[in-house]
């Protein structure tokens, strides 16, 4: 739980566009404290939960919101907050939404060429 509270921190910054610094000093914590924080390296107590939701301008259950919900849900959430922690998929993601459907189309086409490319020669190699 620790590691999703952090992910959603780690996300909701990062969309408004604040760095681990301003957080930070907006919540008088080190950077590197925020960076624990979002890696669920540092569990995080309600009152510094309650600073840094004030800091990104949005209310605690929306944070927390990853938490609540059916076991099967939250394994979902878990997942993709996991792999949105991978450098640069925030980034992908808001170029992704700004492309027109078909660009969106023709660049999944791409990456699943890419990516079953990227496999074949390692599944060979582990079965032979």
């Amino acid at each position: 739980m620790d590691v999703a509270l952090g992910a959603a921190v780690r996300i909701r910054r990062r969309t408004i566009g604040i760095s681990q610094e301003a957080l930070a000093e907006q919540c008088g914590v080190s950077f590197q404290q925020i960076q624990k924080y979002e890696n669920g390296a540092n569990r995080i107590s309600f009152s510094r939960l309650v600073q840094i939701a004030r800091a990104l301008k949005c209310r605690v259950v929306d944070l927390m919101d990853v938490l609540d919900g059916p076991d099967r849900e939250i394994t979902g959430d878990l997942n993709l907050l996991t792999r949105m922690r991978t450098p640069g998929a925030i980034e992908l993601l808001a170029a992704y939404e700004q492309m027109a459907p078909e660009a969106r189309t023709s660049l999944v086409g791409l990456l699943r060429a890419v990516v079953t490319q990227g496999e074949t020669p390692a599944k060979s190699r582990q079965i032979a």
